[in-house]
């Protein structure tokens, strides 16, 4: 999920590993099979990272500790196992994936976007490890998301990624500035949220710091927010799994945008929005700057040690109470390229980052979010009163109201950088309403599906 300022910095994780062979004869359409493996399911037993060294090469996203700290902990518990990790922001990997994939394969990378990767043989089928790791076994919706069928359609088809954990969305929130004002407890509804916002202004606090600037249009997370108050979140997942006749530009979404219209209008962000990264927007929110924030629960580990007790989460609020709730809430997503060098060990990985206890509680205390896995799988006790009890149960009210939306950004390759991004832009900027957003999206994804 894309969140992220752009500064690259490449991460070493102490250590040495190994791996055995790659897995045989599972590689995606046109891609090439990885090396015979002597244990990558099509013999019955689960692949393994060996005992001798070998590095894993990782291409990962900028600003989210939990994919490093999970690697830092393998490292401790299988020393021979090394990382060299890459970091860029959200929209840099989504332009860099296919040439990454192609000319210097990773062992795990952060996927943006899988479609594309998937029927162009880049990203490997996963499908056996499944078996033999016993993935098969979990929750079915887990992976539903992460699979792509032979027209790049995703919900079904062969497995080509794995979940870190299941990341979720929605707004933060300051409590000692909320006390101010008069807010105790979450808005209700968006006309409450509509007031908390407008009593904010009032007081002379900045009622939401939202990164929107340079390659990453952070206006995406309050806009899907709204369209799930306003419509059907299943729609929007059909969107983006580019179900046939599937369209963004709907009267439901187009209330939503206007309703986002309204809050650029009403001067509800911080003025430099346009130039604003995500680390500044974090610092500012970490720094009292402003009330509210729109994020996910991967801040939520960092919140409770930042600003311990005074970091609330709730979900963007119905129209009416009671009524219909979503969220962006997805894996965060990880595929091995079709050719990696140590595939049975980044399989490994993966399948430990689920199972084991230390990374499922690193999950939850560093990720702020629930893991992947066994519906009984371990979970560690969370203090309360913490941010992460608060986005914990968010999710759990999501789940129950059937609400979990990928995200919009993830629809296609391009969508993101090129078309959603600029035309959020530009509507802060008064170049672009509402409707012109949407119909321009629209197009743009038409062209790039067929649809």
């Amino acid at each position: 999920m894309s969140r992220i300022q752009d500064f690259r910095r490449p991460l070493v994780l102490l250590g040495a590993a190994s791996v055995a062979l790659g897995l045989a004869a599972c590689a995606p359409p046109g891609g090439s099979a990885a090396p015979t493996s002597s244990g990558g399911g099509t013999s019955g037993e689960a692949a393994s990272c060996g005992e001798e060294d070998v590095v894993l090469s990782g291409y990962f996203e900028t600003g989210f500790p939990l994919p490093s700290a999970l690697a830092e902990e393998f490292t401790k518990q299988y020393p021979n196992v090394t990382f060299d990790i890459r970091e860029d922001q959200f929209a840099v990997i989504t332009q860099n994936a296919p040439r990454v994939l192609q000319d210097s394969p990773p062992d795990l990378m952060r996927l943006p976007q899988m479609s594309e990767l998937a029927t162009d043989g880049l990203l490997l089928n996963l499908d056996p490890y499944a078996e033999s790791f016993g993935w098969t076994d979990w929750p079915a919706s887990q992976l539903s998301q992460l699979r792509v069928d032979e027209d790049g359609r995703r919900g079904s088809g062969p497995l080509y990624a794995q979940g870190l954990n299941y990341s979720m969305t929605g707004v933060f929130y300051n409590k000692e500035l909320a006390e101010q004002i008069g807010m105790d407890e979450p808005p209700k509804t968006l006309d409450e949220f509509d007031a908390v916002l407008q009593a904010a202004k009032d007081a002379g606090i900045v009622p939401i710091a939202q990164f929107n600037g340079g390659a990453t249009g952070g206006l995406a997370f309050p806009l899907q927010g709204l369209m799930a108050s306003y419509g059907d979140p299943e729609a929007i997942n059909e969107w983006i799994f580019q179900q046939p006749g599937a369209t963004i530009d709907t009267p439901e979404n187009l209330a939503a945008a206007e309703h986002l219209q309204k809050w650029i209008d009403a001067g509800y962000f911080a003025s430099d929005i346009n130039s604003m990264d995500y680390a500044q927007m974090m610092s500012r929110f970490i720094g009292g700057e402003s009330l509210f924030m729109f994020n996910g629960d991967w801040e939520s580990g960092n919140l409770d040690k930042q600003m311990p007790g005074n970091a609330g989460f709730f979900l963007v609020p119905p129209l009416e109470e009671g009524g219909q709730i979503g969220a962006m809430s997805a894996p965060l997503t990880f595929g091995i390229a079709a050719t990696a060098e140590n595939a049975d060990c980044a399989a490994f990985f993966l399948d430990w980052t689920a199972t084991n206890d230390d990374a499922r509680a690193l999950t939850v205390e560093v990720g702020g979010s629930h893991p992947m896995g066994p519906a009984d799988a371990f979970m560690p006790s969370i203090e309360p009163g913490s941010t992460t009890e608060a986005t914990l149960a968010a999710g759990a009210t999501m789940s129950e109201a059937n609400g979990a939306m990928d995200f919009i950004a993830n629809a296609t390759g391009a969508i993101y950088a090129q078309s959603w991004t600029p035309n959020l832009q530009k509507m802060v900027a008064g170049e672009q309403t509402p409707a012109g957003l949407l119909e321009s999206v629209q197009a743009d994804y038409e062209s790039q599906v067929g649809n």
